[in-house]
């Protein structure tokens, strides 16, 4: 009896250290605006889990959750990020082709991520999460609605944070110190030739 209590004893401490901490987040919603960004934070705790991150806003589907996603969102664009520092680290703009649903197949370290979900033609603007977005969104969602889904599968822990517009980066002031510095010396020269 005691070597039976000591196996099923040893069988539950067996099951109990198998990972059980991935799950699977689904999260839906709607743009009012053709450059909004909707971001959300992921935590990975198992560096060998595969993480998927797919939308289901083009196509539609069922999502990890169980709800149906009706077809004719916006075509989506996902970008994961480092939350530590902010670094871009994956894009996807398609599932096929040219248009589409989103989906990443990708091994992240562990930690704590942001994965962002835009509108098409709505890039990243830089190599960080700091520098924006291009904010070229189609306007009027292409002719198609502005619902969106995303699924996060895979990860410890995920969250939806507050989507907002991205502001139009402003340009570089040495850029426009070198323009302006051009367009002198090029009025210059050409003054300078009409006088002689």
């Amino acid at each position: 009896m005691k070597a039976l209590r000591t196996g099923i004893c040893m069988l539950g401490l067996a099951l109990g250290a198998v990972d059980a901490s991935a799950g699977d987040f689904s999260f839906t919603g709607n743009f009012a605006d053709d450059n909004e960004v909707q971001p959300f934070t992921f935590t990975v705790d198992d560096a060998s889990a595969v993480i998927i991150l797919r939308t289901l806003s083009w196509g539609g589907g069922t999502s990890a959750g169980g709800s149906v996603v009706s077809a004719g969102g916006f075509d989506p664009i996902i970008t994961v990020f480092d939350a530590l520092d902010g670094q871009a680290l994956w894009e996807n703009d398609d599932g096929n082709p040219h248009t589409g649903d989103s989906e990443l197949r990708i091994q992240l370290w562990e930690g704590d991520y942001v994965v962002t979900l835009t509108q098409y033609d709505n890039y990243i603007g830089g190599f960080y999460l700091s520098d924006g977005f291009t904010t070229t969104g189609t306007v009027g969602f292409d002719g198609r609605s502005p619902h969106w889904a995303i699924d996060i599968l895979n990860v410890a822990h995920a969250a939806s944070g507050d989507s907002y517009v991205a502001a139009i980066p402003e340009p570089e002031t040495y850029a426009m110190l070198l323009a302006g510095l051009g367009l002198l010396g090029w009025k210059h020269r050409s003054g300078a030739r009409k006088q002689v």
